[in-house]
């Protein structure tokens, strides 16, 4: 399948959920990178968080995850800006993450405190929502004060166990597309043990409190349970859920399966809490 196709039809993912009531949408430059707010009704304005979306950054935008991430707005009650990074293999690694911290910046540039800012993402938008902190970390800039990641893509190397274990449960995600979509991502000069490509290989130290998900079906469960136990080993307050017989990044279906729902709801309330609303 070509990549135009591939796009076409991931880009479709957006019917799987309901439309989320008491939202609203607006386009807007961040900075030179573009972007959506998604703001729910009643959402404070000085906090957000910034959504960075998956698809093993060669497909999806933020059109295919505006219901997923405008669920998980009106789950918190806050605004998120999703972002519409350029896509790998036309503009690969570092490209995602540069862009993750230009809309960092230019939040903060807004007036919203870090305090007052998460990171959340799903697949390889969550490893984004990771990286870019361990980015900002890196740099000696302040940080955002919780990350989420929804079936986190994290295992560049392809070294996972669940993705031979999960190969018969999962209908998604097979070692040939997470070989394909790397190779995309990080084209000639990224390497899959590069910390801010693959944080399995990073030091966490430092972090904000986590919230990761997987589903128990899927071949890249154990992306979130390695990292899990790196980042509690040094120190990083993380709540790991995994959700039985779940598919990859089974959050897609909100409004439609009381699975995705709960765990929007658990993602909504973690983020209230640790952004102090």
């Amino acid at each position: 399948m070509d990549l135009a196709t591939m796009r076409d039809i991931y880009e479709e993912a957006h019917l799987l959920a309901t439309e989320p009531e008491d939202v609203t949408y607006r386009e807007v430059d961040a900075d030179g990178v573009s972007a959506m707010w998604i703001v729910p009704a009643g959402a404070p304005d000085n906090a957000a968080i910034i959504y960075t979306h998956g698809g093993g950054c060669s497909v999806m935008s933020m059109h295919s995850h505006r219901k997923l991430a405008g669920h998980l707005a009106k789950a918190a009650g806050v605004k998120v800006l999703n972002v519409d990074y350029r896509r790998a293999p036309e503009y690969p690694y570092p490209t995602q993450l540069d862009e993750a911290q230009k809309v960092y910046r230019w939040l903060l540039a807004q007036g919203i405190e870090p305090t007052r800012i998460a990171t959340a993402g799903d697949s390889a938008g969550g490893n984004l929502a990771t990286t870019l902190v361990l980015a900002l970390r890196d740099a000696g800039e302040r940080l955002p004060a919780a990350i989420v990641a929804f079936s986190p893509w994290y295992d560049l190397e392809h070294r996972g166990t669940t993705l031979e274990t999960n190969a018969g449960t999962d209908a998604l995600i097979d070692r040939a597309v997470v070989e394909m979509m790397a190779q995309m991502f990080l084209g000639e000069n990224g390497s899959p043990t590069d910390p801010l490509t693959n944080p399995l290989y990073a030091d966490p130290a430092g972090l904000p409190p986590m919230y990761l998900t997987a589903g128990g079906y899927e071949t890249l469960r154990d992306n979130a349970e390695r990292f899990t136990d790196l980042a509690r080993g040094a120190g990083v307050e993380v709540t790991l859920e995994i959700t039985p017989e779940m598919q990859h990044v089974f959050q897609f279906m909100a409004g439609r399966s009381p699975e995705a729902d709960a765990s929007i709801a658990a993602a909504g309330a973690f983020v209230r809490r640790h952004l102090d609303l």
